[in-house]
């Protein structure tokens, strides 16, 4: 186990991810130090009002604490109350042009005494969807996990399409892509690599999209159905996703926990959009299950 080399790996893989989105957005990102009073801490990049991005964050923590919190050791009893480590980059960003989906990554490393794993993915939310998007970034997700094995991205996909679904409206949240957790086998080597293969995919699945999508012109109409699907992404984070859980039970620094959280969301009740209206295409042809390479 290395923790020092996932570490730096995790420190590199920011800062290249920082610099693509910076490149295509125009504007810079903020950069916040903060420390966490048990221990450790992290660099969270932040981009609000972008040329491109209405918000977008890029987090890098590396955390300890004395003792696990319940979502972390709810399913290993053995190493409750143990002291723990735990880092990862985290990203969401949410283009103002509702034609660009929202994206999130996630890659992760814990550990607790003699015992680790890794964990992350990558999906895509968008609101006016197109297929051509969907299989390049489902593609790319594939890639990232070929070398793993024929079965890692059937498997790692259904992952994803059942984790990110929102049981309370019976619909997922996007089109899903990969999700894996607790990967600890065969060995630290392996998993390691099928992290770093996950992290480096991340620009080329989302960044031809964007370029394909970002000069689509758009109205209220796209603006208003925009923030009212975003509302699935604030129920989905705040009652379901087990990362947002992890890091205010354990402490953690809110601001950079809940950077994730769009700027601008809206609920109607009991909205449905017009048969065969745009809006209502994105139900009919993304929000289900189905294969996408």
């Amino acid at each position: 186990m290395q923790p020092q080399a996932v570490h730096q790996f995790l420190e590199t893989l920011q800062a290249r991810i920082v610099a693509a989105l910076e490149d295509i957005d125009g504007q810079r990102f903020r950069t916040d130090n903060w420390q966490r009073a048990e221990g450790g801490g992290g660099v969270t990049r932040v981009i609000e009002e972008g040329g491109l991005f209405e918000r977008g964050g890029v987090n890098l923590s590396r955390v300890q604490g004395k003792a696990l919190p319940p979502s972390a050791s709810a399913s290993r009893p053995q190493i409750a109350g143990r002291a723990w480590e735990a880092m990862g980059v985290s990203l969401v960003l949410h283009p103002r042009n509702p034609y660009c989906p929202t994206v999130h990554m996630n890659v992760r490393f814990f550990s607790a005494g003699e015992t680790w794993w890794f964990g992350g993915g990558m999906d895509l939310t968008p609101y006016y969807g197109f297929a051509e998007d969907a299989r390049h970034f489902h593609e790319k997700c594939r890639d990232a996990l070929a070398p793993f094995g024929a079965d890692c991205y059937p498997r790692y996909k259904r992952w994803c399409d059942d984790y990110f679904f929102l049981k309370h409206r019976n619909e997922p949240r996007g089109i899903g892509g990969i999700f894996f957790d607790d990967l600890a086998e065969p060995d630290f080597d392996t998993c390691f690599a099928l992290v770093r293969s996950v992290g480096d995919h991340f620009l080329p699945a989302y960044l031809p999209i964007l370029e394909r999508r970002k000069a689509i012109p758009f109205g209220s109409r796209e603006r208003e159905f925009q923030a009212y699907r975003r509302g699935r992404y604030v129920e989905f984070n705040l009652v379901y996703d087990r990362g947002t859980l992890f890091g205010l039970q354990s402490g953690g620094r809110t601001e950079s926990i809940l950077m994730s959280m769009p700027p601008r969301v809206a609920w109607r009740y009991d909205w449905k959009p017009a048969p065969g209206a745009p809006e209502e295409a994105l139900y009919r042809e993304f929000l289900i299950r189905r294969e996408w390479t």
